[in-house]
């Protein structure tokens, strides 16, 4: 993944300090390192709040697009989150259970995406963004335009 390359660049450029970031996410500086070495996949969660601190668009930071500004309008919530992905598959005119078999998870883990109950998977946040050409910033609510990429 791209992330963690331009999630370090703007940091540096900002002149924050892993520790800072770490701590902001209250983590133990070795753990955060990890996720900008990669060494460790960085959950979704702690990406929206890295993003959030450096006030940068997910969409950048994921490498789907060139604009590094987010003007958001929402604080993150999944269960917002689990709404616009509903959304989403419903103009695909997808049942739960098709829209799994695409990316190759079952009914119930879009389900308990769709109701809220966890977080998107990073991976499948990324594989619908890529094949749908969508937000991710769009897809987790954070912003209500554009909803595609170019």
């Amino acid at each position: 993944m791209i992330y963690s390359e331009r999630i370090r660049n703007i940091r540096e450029y900002e002149g924050i300090k892993q520790v800072e970031i770490a701590k902001y996410l209250e983590l133990d500086p070795i753990i955060y390192g990890h996720y900008e070495r990669e060494e460790t996949i960085m959950p979704l969660k702690h990406l929206i709040k890295v993003c959030n601190y450096l006030n940068v668009s997910i969409d950048y930071v994921l490498g789907f697009s060139e604009n590094k500004n987010l003007n958001f309008k929402k604080q993150f919530n999944k269960i917002n989150a689990g709404k616009r992905l509903k959304e989403f598959r419903k103009e695909l005119k997808y049942t739960q259970s098709k829209f799994a078999n695409i990316f190759n998870t079952t009914q119930s883990v879009i389900a308990g995406y769709e109701n809220g109950t966890y977080l998107i998977s990073l991976y499948l946040l990324c594989d619908i963004c890529k094949k749908y050409k969508v937000s991710a910033d769009y897809l987790l609510g954070r912003i209500d335009t554009p909803k595609y990429l170019k």
